[in-house]
Parts: C-alpha cells; structure tokens; sequence
C-alpha cells in the first residue's frame, strides 16, 4: 500500500455463541445505555485489539502514556457529577455519563500507571520511590 493511502474500514456480520458469563454485563450495559447487545459486545471487542498492551508500545507513546490525564472539560464535568452524585440530584442520564467518565477515568490510571511501570523499565524515567 502506498504512503499515505487510506484503507477502508471493513466490518462483517458473524454469528457468535458467548456464555452468560458474557451475556449477563453485555444486556447490562446495553439496557442502560440503551443500545442493541450486538453493538456494546462489538465496541469490547474493538476496545480489547485496538488497545495494545503498553509493554508493546514504542517508547514515545509509553511517556505520552504516563503522563495521560483527564482534559480539563473532563474534569470539570467529572468533578460536577460526583459533587451531584452525593446530593442525589442526577438523572438518568446524567448517571450514565458519570459512569462513563468514571471508566474513563479508572481506565486512564490503570494505562497511566502501566506506562509508568514499563517507563522505568526502559530507563526512560525514574522510579517514583528509590
């Protein structure tokens, strides 16, 4: 292919047999984020093979990794939801968005902290503690 060329997203119906175990938190989340099942359980696995483990990563993408943080529009509305958490004046909307911007935000550390980990491994920072 060459430099610079597009490719174009290919996607194609299968039919797959999953355990309750899958089906379960799949109705879940499709229930409360009212979306179809075959569409939450296509986002987790386009979720699981775009995100490559950060031991994989090249060294410039590990230290944007390890400093990640939240956009400042994020936080905002992540620090406005909560404080509306704890007063129980969220609908339901406004409760999936904090759901949502809490996954964001706890899958952010796990990577972040991940990052960091392989950071000092490859001697690109210092450990935090000597």
């Amino acid at each position: 292919m060459k430099r610079g060329a597009e490719m174009k997203p290919i996607s194609e119906q299968i039919t797959i047999k999953v355990s309750e175990k899958v089906v379960r938190p799949a109705v879940h989340t499709a229930t409360r984020k009212r979306k179809r099942i075959e569409d939450v359980l296509s986002a987790w696995l386009e979720e699981i093979i775009t995100e490559l483990p950060v031991d994989e990563l090249p060294d410039e993408d590990v230290l944007a990794l390890a400093d990640l943080k939240l956009t400042p529009k994020q936080e905002a509305r992540l620090s406005d939801l909560l404080i509306r958490s704890r007063e129980e004046t969220l609908d339901a909307e406004e409760q999936r968005e904090l759901e949502d911007l809490m996954y964001l935000y706890e899958r952010g550390l796990l990577r972040k902290a991940q990052a960091l980990r392989v950071a000092v491994q490859r001697r690109l920072r210092k450990p935090l503690q000597p």
